[in-house]
């Protein structure tokens, strides 16, 4: 591909962070808006959107007329490269080194700014070629995709049964929230039944096989499952 004018050889590992927001937001189906980049980011709105124009000025991204954040064919190339490695190596890290969820994800970002495509092969070969992170997020370039079949958690309605199969990258960036779901069974795979649902309270009281989990709405709708009869 060839280069372009202005653009950073190597992103920074905050640029590569936010490259894989980015194409999360974008395979999630959501509208990245600058002040949506930064609640997901965990940093300020001035934060995000200064660290949006460089990335614009790098030939990364493009702002449309309403200001929502694109990526350019070559930061979507990036991006896919940053989010495959973060992932392989969450399942690196939960599959063979036995990291808990909310541990794995925060060591990921550390670890995947170091691999290399010959590390990534080989990683690929040792874990048999996943799909999926632990969470459900499909790893690009494994022919993996978020099936249209998925309805947000709160959607359901209390006896509805279904199966969680994935969690929102926004969701993995709350490590106590992370821990409580990884505690309760709350992971990709788990049957599920909805016991209550009361949106007065904003909660969904879910029933994983053997006990009761309180979810608040807001957390259940970052959480998608398939339902079943």
């Amino acid at each position: 591909m060839a280069q372009h004018a202005g653009v950073e050889p190597h992103p920074t590992a905050t640029v590569e962070d936010y490259l894989q927001t980015l194409y999360s937001l974008e395979t999630e189906g959501e509208r990245a808006i600058s002040a949506r980049l930064a609640r997901w980011m965990r940093v300020t709105p001035p934060t995000a959107w200064a660290t949006v124009q460089r990335m614009q000025r790098d030939g990364l991204v493009e702002l449309d007329e309403r200001k929502a954040i694109h990526l350019t064919e070559h930061g979507r190339a990036l991006a896919m490269t940053v989010a495959r490695r973060h992932r392989l190596a969450e399942r690196f890290l939960t599959d063979v080194l036995k990291l808990g969820w909310a541990e794995a994800h925060e060591q990921a970002h550390h670890f995947e700014h170091g691999i290399t495509p010959v590390i990534e092969e080989r990683l690929m070969s040792l874990l048999g070629n996943p799909q999926t992170c632990p969470h459900g997020s499909p790893i690009p370039g494994s022919g993996a995709t978020l099936s249209p079949d998925l309805v947000p958690l709160d959607s359901l309605d209390a006896g509805a049964r279904a199966t969680l199969v994935f969690i929102s990258e926004e969701l993995e960036e709350d490590n106590d929230l992370m821990g409580y779901l990884d505690r309760h069974d709350l992971r990709p795979g788990q049957p599920i039944r909805i016991d209550e649902k009361v949106p007065s309270t904003g909660l969904i009281v879910i029933n994983n096989g053997r006990e009761n989990v309180s979810l608040g709405l807001a957390v259940a709708g970052r959480i998608r499952v398939l339902p079943t009869a």
